[in-house]
C-alpha cells in the first residue's frame, strides 16, 4: 500500500494489542514492544482478536523488547504505573522523527513525554473502547464501539492526519482535534469520578449512580470546575447523563485493577486532579476525601 506506515506499539495489551492487530490487518508494518516472553508469543502466534465489531481474526506482527529503528509513530499503551520502566524500550535516538502517541489516562503525561522526546512529535490520544488482554497475544474487544481522538499542539497537521487516516481505515472512528487541553480534560472529567467512586466502593457504575448519587454529583461538579480553570470543557449535567446511559454493570479499569491486586493509576487520575485544583485555587474537598479513601487499595 502506498501510504503504509511503520508503527511501534509499546505495551500490546487490551488497547495496544487491538490497535496493533487492526493496523497490521490493514497492511501497515507493526512492531510490538514488550518483555521477552510476550514478544516470543507474538512472534510465534501473532495477535488473536475476538470482536463482535471487527470480527475474529489473527494478525501477524513483529515483536521485540526494544525499538531499534525509526518508525512513523510509537503508540504508548501501557498503564501509567508502568510508564517509566516501559519507556526504556523506546530510546529517543532510535525513535528519531517518529510521533509519540500516548493513550494514557490523566493530563500530566504529555509534558513528561515532551521532556524525553521531541516536543513537536508528542501527539496525545484518547480512546473510547472496552478491550481486554486475556492472555499474551489474545485480545477480547467487548464494546460495540472504538473511537479515537488524536491531538498534539505543535505536531505538524499532515502527520496527525496521516495517522488518523490509518486508524480510521483500520476500523476505529477517528478525528483530529485542534485543542489538546480540551481533549484531555474531556476524558479526565468523565474518567475521574467514575474511576474513583467505583474503586472506592467496589461497586459497578449502576450501584454507584443510585446508592452514592450525591457523592457522584459532587465529584462531577468539582472536576468540571477544575477542568474549566485549566481551559477544558465543563458540563456537569452532560457528564451525569453519560453515566446514566452506561450499562449498570460497567466497571472502571481502576476498579478492575484493584480487584486483581494490580497497582492503581490513582496518582495519574486523582493525584493529578488535586494538583490541578491546587494550582488554580479550586476547592475539591470531596475529591480529596475520596482519593484518600482509595489510597489504601493502591
Amino acid at each position: 500500500m502506498a501510504n503504509e506506515l511503520s508503527v511501534a506499539v509499546l505495551g500490546p495489551g487490551g488497547v495496544g494489542g487491538l490497535l496493533a492487530a487492526l493496523l497490521s490487518r490493514t497492511g501497515h508494518r507493526v512492531i510490538c514492544l514488550s518483555g521477552e516472553k510476550t514478544a516470543e508469543a507474538l512472534r510465534t502466534d501473532g495477535i488473536r482478536v475476538r470482536s463482535a465489531r471487527f470480527g475474529d481474526f489473527t494478525a501477524r506482527v513483529e515483536a521485540d523488547t526494544e525499538l531499534r529503528e525509526p518508525v512513523d509513530a510509537c503508540l504508548v499503551t501501557v498503564k501509567h504505573t508502568a510508564l517509566d520502566a516501559a519507556l526504556a524500550r523506546v530510546p529517543a535516538p532510535a525513535l528519531s522523527d517518529g510521533l509519540v502517541v500516548p493513550f494514557l489516562n490523566g493530563i500530566e503525561h504529555p509534558a513528561a513525554l515532551r521532556a524525553r522526546y521531541r516536543p513537536d512529535r508528542v501527539a496525545p490520544a484518547v480512546i473510547r473502547v472496552e478491550s481486554t488482554r486475556v492472555a499474551p497475544g489474545v485480545v477480547e474487544h467487548g464494546s460495540p464501539f472504538a473511537e479515537i481522538d488524536l491531538t498534539g499542539t505543535d505536531v505538524p497537521r499532515p502527520r496527525l492526519d496521516a495517522l488518523a487516516d490509518a486508524f480510521a481505515a483500520a476500523g476505529p472512528a477517528t478525528r483530529v482535534l485542534e485543542d489538546e487541553t480540551a481533549a484531555l480534560w474531556a476524558k479526565m472529567s468523565f474518567l475521574a469520578p467514575f474511576a474513583l467512586l467505583t474503586t472506592r466502593y467496589g461497586l459497578p457504575l449502576g450501584d454507584v449512580r443510585t446508592r452514592h448519587r450525591d457523592e457522584l454529583t459532587a465529584l462531577v461538579e468539582e472536576t468540571a470546575a477544575i477542568s474549566r480553570a485549566c481551559g477544558g470543557p465543563a458540563d456537569p449535567a452532560q457528564a451525569l447523563a453519560r453515566y446514566d446511559a452506561f450499562p449498570p454493570s460497567t466497571k472502571s479499569s481502576m476498579q478492575r485493577d484493584a480487584e486483581a491486586g494490580r497497582p492503581l493509576e490513582l496518582d495519574a487520575i486523582g493525584g493529578a486532579l488535586l494538583r490541578a485544583a491546587e494550582r488554580h485555587g479550586i476547592p475539591a474537598p470531596v475529591t480529596a476525601r475520596v482519593v484518600d479513601e482509595v489510597h489504601p487499595f493502591a
